[in-house]
């Protein structure tokens, strides 16, 4: 069996590699958006990247590496623009065979919508590949490493300014636990070090733009505001000198609170404290509580309660960590996707993924061919 790349016919094929803008952060965003037009490339097709618009200069970066690298001119075609400029042409062209996209659960949908909508016109089924929203969870047990589940949240939530769709941002712990953690983990959270990203030092830099510092200061705003949950660090905001929200960590009460829910994309962390022998209960309000299903955690050294998790949330996560922080997939060793409205979960940096930008050919040669209709068993008795 032959594997080609998903041309149409005439041999003519555009492949759009989108990165939403509402779901971009500088450094680890240009990494993901340089997944998204290699991938289909490398498999034989011809590409028209459009990055966000404010990684346009990371993108030009990208493409003169490329081409130093040897790629051929015409393969990748860098396009910068509106989405509406650049993505809903593309959308439209007959030649459309594939969309490879990175973005918000939203944008995503409407993309896919308008894909369906022009079935009449293709040439052919295009391939519709997307990473988007989440809402990830570490859940820990009784019989968790408290020093380790600390670690986890800080790093799992507060690294890149939580501005990764697999940042932790909600916890579900025990009562017995939390007693024991929650003082050191408020005193870490409000240690961490923030400023300049040129100062290696810095746990925390600024998000990335005005538009994310105001969506992530009105959900910190909701929660100061509201009876059923308390700030208990950070909560600060200042825009004087960059765009910066100091790490904020939340105890609520009410386990479908607005920010154990909505994903934020940003420096805040939710807890839930469930009561001491809730476990399995507890397990299940997770898996229902959101509507994405990217990554998750499960804290335990109890292997039974680490196999109840991982059963339970089965279908919560499409990349779940065992006694680790959520995020942190590396390329070519674990693959990276979620289901749910977390995307089509095609596992970016592997092999499946690499599959999709190519089309099946099977070829049968006969050597030895028949030279009469009839079959055999057709002669008379």
């Amino acid at each position: 069996m032959n594997v080609n790349p998903i041309r149409c016919p005439g041999d003519f094929h555009i492949e759009i590699g989108v990165i939403d803008p509402r779901k971009r952060q500088t450094g680890f965003k240009t990494a993901i958006a340089g997944n998204l037009p290699t991938a289909p490339a490398i498999m034989g097709n011809t590409v028209i990247w459009k990055p966000a618009s404010s990684s346009v200069y990371s993108a030009w970066f990208l493409m003169q590496l490329w081409r130093a690298a040897g790629l051929p001119d015409g393969a990748i075609n860098l396009l910068p623009g509106s989405g509406a400029e650049v993505g809903g042409p593309v959308i439209d062209s007959r030649d459309l065979m594939g969309l490879h996209f990175t973005g918000s659960t939203g944008v995503f949908n409407g993309m896919w919508r308008s894909i369906t909508g022009n079935f009449s016109k293709y040439r052919g089924y295009p391939r519709v590949v997307g990473e988007t929203g989440g809402k990830d969870f570490i859940f820990a047990h009784e019989s968790c490493d408290p020093e380790a589940l600390k670690c986890a949240l800080v790093r799992g939530a507060y690294e890149y300014q939580g501005q990764k769709c697999s940042a932790a941002s909600r916890a579900y712990i025990p009562r017995a636990v939390w007693n024991g953690i929650k003082d050191d983990l408020a005193a870490q959270v409000k240690g961490i070090k923030m400023g300049p990203a040129e100062d290696f030092s810095n746990f925390c830099n600024a998000v990335i733009d005005k538009a994310s510092f105001a969506n992530i200061k009105g959900y910190i705003d909701f929660a100061a505001g509201a009876p059923d949950a308390r700030i208990i660090a950070g909560g600060g905001c200042n825009d004087s000198q960059g765009y910066f929200v100091q790490p904020t960590l939340i105890e609520t009460t009410n386990p479908k609170f607005k920010t154990m829910e909505e994903e934020i994309f940003g420096p805040v962390m939710t807890v839930y404290v469930y009561e001491d022998g809730k476990f399995e209960e507890t397990l299940r309000l997770c898996d229902d509580t959101s509507p994405y299903a990217l990554t998750g955690a499960i804290f335990a050294q109890d292997r039974a309660a680490v196999l109840k998790a991982e059963d339970i949330l089965r279908n919560a996560a499409g990349n779940f960590y065992i006694n680790d922080k959520p995020t942190g997939a590396v390329v070519g060793q674990q693959p990276f996707g979620g289901t749910r409205a977390s995307g089509t979960n095609d596992k970016a940096g592997s092999l499946i993924n690499m599959m999709r930008w190519t089309s099946p050919r099977a070829v049968k040669e006969n050597f030895t061919p028949p030279k009469d209709y009839a079959y055999p068993f057709m002669a008379e008795k």
